[in-house]
């Protein structure tokens, strides 16, 4: 569960030239932005299904809405296990106290500069790449109404997203990775 923040409704200044034989598609540079949106958005990892919620800021208090919109989504009697970053929102202490409340809810922190933990991210990668990076978006309620369609494409034929990656060759790139950072401190 994470939140994708600040996704701009944007529209391009004029419409752009589609590809032909010998040029590629072409943007103007220039857009108008037409308001923002947060996505808060939980997926199911076994199946690959996206529970999302559309609200004008990311506060603690739009966080306790989508905590209640996935109680009511998730059948009584489950546990519900939520791997969420570090964000301030997910430690407010009216956060914690309705947790306190809701026992079957768990949080699962993932580490700092960690956010590839959560699969979630991932999704939100794909809803970029699929779905809004090119798209040209008159007002936020046509914004949201395309992430929207993205959620319902997805979620009439999901498919889980699974780890490619061995522990072992993850291991090893973060060993990689701190020889590097040694070498550049060193330097």
């Amino acid at each position: 569960m994470d939140e994708k923040t600040s996704i701009q409704a944007l529209d391009r200044s004029q419409p752009s030239l589609p590809m032909v034989r010998g040029r590629a598609e072409t943007v103007t540079h220039d857009y108008k932005r037409n308001g923002t949106t947060t996505l808060f958005a939980a997926l199911e990892v076994a199946t690959g299904k996206v529970l999302g919620s559309y609200v004008p800021k990311h506060r603690h208090d739009e966080f306790l809405g989508f905590l209640k919109t996935i109680e009511k989504e998730v059948p009584k009697g489950l546990q519900i296990h939520l791997i969420v970053d570090n964000y301030a929102t997910h430690k407010h202490s009216n956060v914690r106290a309705w947790l306190e409340k809701n026992p079957r809810f768990h949080l699962h922190f993932t580490p700092t500069s960690s956010s590839w933990l959560n699969l979630v991210e991932r999704w939100f990668r794909d809803l970029t790449e699929r779905a809004l990076r090119r798209g040209v978006f008159h007002s936020v309620p046509d914004l949201i109404e395309k992430i929207e369609a993205y959620i319902r494409v997805n979620n009439e034929n999901p498919t889980p997203l699974i780890w490619t990656a061995t522990a072992d060759s993850i291991i090893e790139k973060v060993r990689r990775g701190r020889v590097a950072l040694q070498a550049t401190k060193q330097n």
